[in-house]
């Protein structure tokens, strides 16, 4: 069972992949790099302090650390533990797909950019859902491009990217019921 799941994970792998073009190389590689959401982050840090003044603010920047740091580990842990190579350091793989990101890396179950955009997303969705109608539709359709464009570069299979996004939308709840704790023990709620 395992092996046919694995066998169609590859094959996801290969046909999304193999969707790109020199094209919009550029386009993926610039959504794939970590430095191109600081501008979202910025305005994302605006809204909270718009909405929760300076010290809720401060609480939801310490809440979103811990955030990513726990996604960013487990994913570690995952990696790991499960020591599946990445399609780009794959035999039978990466002689078919199109890698053109900048590194392989070693491991690839499950996706930390999955997870921390996704964690992400869901904390700041919930936390901000009530002042921005439609803030959550745009921050999903960021985690979608994230996450897909770790597929395109040629380092992550869906399955990576799901379990990733997964642990991410859990960890992104958790945290936002632990911020809604500190924010009333605090007395920081709006």
């Amino acid at each position: 069972m395992l092996e046919k799941i694995i066998a169609l994970d590859q094959e996801l792998f290969l046909y999304l992949n193999n969707l790109g073009s020199s094209t919009w190389d550029p386009f993926w590689l610039l959504i794939t790099d970590k430095w191109t959401s600081i501008p979202l982050y910025a305005i994302l840090l605006y809204l909270i302090y718009r909405n929760f003044g300076l010290k809720g603010t401060l609480l939801s920047i310490v809440m979103v650390a811990l955030l990513i740091a726990s996604t960013d580990q487990l994913a570690n842990v995952f990696k790991h533990g499960f020591q599946r190579p990445r399609p780009c350091g794959q035999d039978g793989v990466m002689e078919y797909a199109r890698f053109i990101a900048v590194r392989c890396g070693r491991y690839g179950y499950f996706s930390a950019h999955a997870s921390s955009s996704m964690g992400l997303a869901i904390f700041m969705s919930l936390i901000l859902d009530k002042y921005y109608k439609h803030l959550t539709s745009l921050l999903m359709i960021w985690v979608i491009l994230v996450t897909y464009s770790r597929i395109y570069v040629g380092v992550h299979y869906p399955l990576d990217v799901l379990t990733g996004g997964l642990f991410g939308a859990l960890l992104g709840y958790l945290f936002y019921k632990i911020h809604c704790y500190l924010m009333g023990y605090f007395n920081l709620a709006s």
